[in-house]
């Protein structure tokens, strides 16, 4: 492991050397191929006992959604999480007070969401220092990432936790790159784009596919891509997932202070301690997870609103709301009848492709 360390300390003290400009874009591309592959080797080591690769806390998955709270040591994640679930975290004013994952569930609009009380981050996680490794194998799973940051300690927290969650492959708040990527047995590598690009030509494009032996593959650009997003569809391991930056202790700052940390994009300002707008968190929590709530009626009686069924908004079609009541349910799929804003009238008769909306009513009727 020191000697995959020494590697990427390396590149990075070469990569903060060079000057970024056209002349230099090809190597740079390559040192930040070789350092994702260095990466990699970190979190996922050759084991050679039975060991798991970058295991992490072994917490049950519950509820509909999961979110992960992430941040330094002694920032109040732990009060945070039981002022908003009522679960005891051990709570105190010294460095490394949570040792494990402490998961807490809450419920909100219907929806079931976990919450896990992750230890805190120390820098240097993702090259293997503290516990971070599991912390942030653990944060990978998480539908959302809270990441918990004190008013009173310097911004520059911020960008810290973001390099370790970066470092992991974990992308927060930016979708997956508009570009494709396909490999072939012959023809050599093949760039087209339908944009200028400024940060990729073919020279720095072979270069880092060389970096992973890949001599033969179609690229294809749909936007201006630089080098470490052409990097993240190759590793095809990143997560991308929405984050909330929730600045915690806002008591111990002034107003003008809490005003401009208001205007900033993802941020819910709060305090843990005295409870101060954590129903402003838990709604920004509820708008990231982007959760569907469908509502089911059995026939001949009312709409149950107490328990809906939670579907996530990349997947809530008729078919994956009959697969989260049943898996069997499916055979005996008839049609279903829809109310609701995804239904052009009340009922409306559909097919299991039908993409529901938020709050709508389905009843399944099944084949005699």
């Amino acid at each position: 492991m020191a000697t995959v360390m020494q590697k990427i300390k390396d590149i990075e003290d070469e990569m903060a050397r060079t000057q970024k400009n056209k002349a230099t874009a090809h190597h740079l591309g390559l040192l930040k191929a070789k350092l994702a592959k260095l990466r990699r080797e970190i979190l996922t080591p050759a084991s050679k006992g039975g060991g798991g690769a970058g295991e992490g806390f072994d917490v049950t998955k519950s509820g509909d959604a999961r979110v992960g709270l992430v941040g330094f040591p002694s920032v109040g994640k732990s009060t945070l999480l039981n002022k908003l679930t009522g679960t005891f975290s051990e709570v105190a004013s010294y460095e490394f007070t949570t040792l494990t994952c402490i998961p807490g569930v809450i419920t909100y609009r219907g929806a079931k969401i976990q919450l896990l009380d992750l230890p805190g981050i120390i820098e240097g996680a993702k090259d293997g220092k503290g516990r971070g490794r599991q912390v942030i194998s653990t944060a990978r799973t998480c539908n959302c990432i809270l990441i918990v940051l004190d008013a009173i300690k310097p911004i520059t927290h911020k960008r810290l936790i973001e390099k370790e969650l970066e470092g992991f492959g974990i992308r927060l708040n930016k979708e997956p790159p508009n570009l494709t990527f396909r490999r072939k047995d012959k023809g050599g590598i093949n760039l087209t784009s339908t944009v200028t690009n400024t940060h990729l030509d073919l020279e720095t494009v072979k270069a880092i596919c060389g970096e992973y032996r890949i001599h033969n593959a179609d690229i294809n650009l749909r936007y201006d891509a630089t080098a470490d997003d052409l990097i993240d569809v190759i590793e095809g391991s990143r997560v991308y997932m929405p984050c909330i930056y929730a600045i915690n202790k806002i008591d111990q700052i002034t107003l003008e202070e809490l005003e401009i940390l208001d205007k900033l994009p993802h941020y819910c300002p709060v305090s843990a301690h005295l409870e101060w707008n954590l129903d402003g968190l838990l709604e920004k929590v509820w708008e990231y997870l982007n959760l569907t709530r469908i509502y089911t009626k059995p026939k001949g009686m009312n709409p149950d609103y107490e328990d809906p069924v939670i579907l996530s908004s990349k997947r809530r079609t008729v078919e994956d709301f009959c697969n989260r009541i049943h898996k069997d349910m499916l055979k005996q799929f008839k049609y279903a009848l829809v109310w609701g804003s995804s239904a052009k009238h009340k009922p409306q008769r559909v097919g299991k492709e039908h993409e529901l909306e938020d709050e709508d009513v389905v009843q399944i009727i099944k084949k005699v």
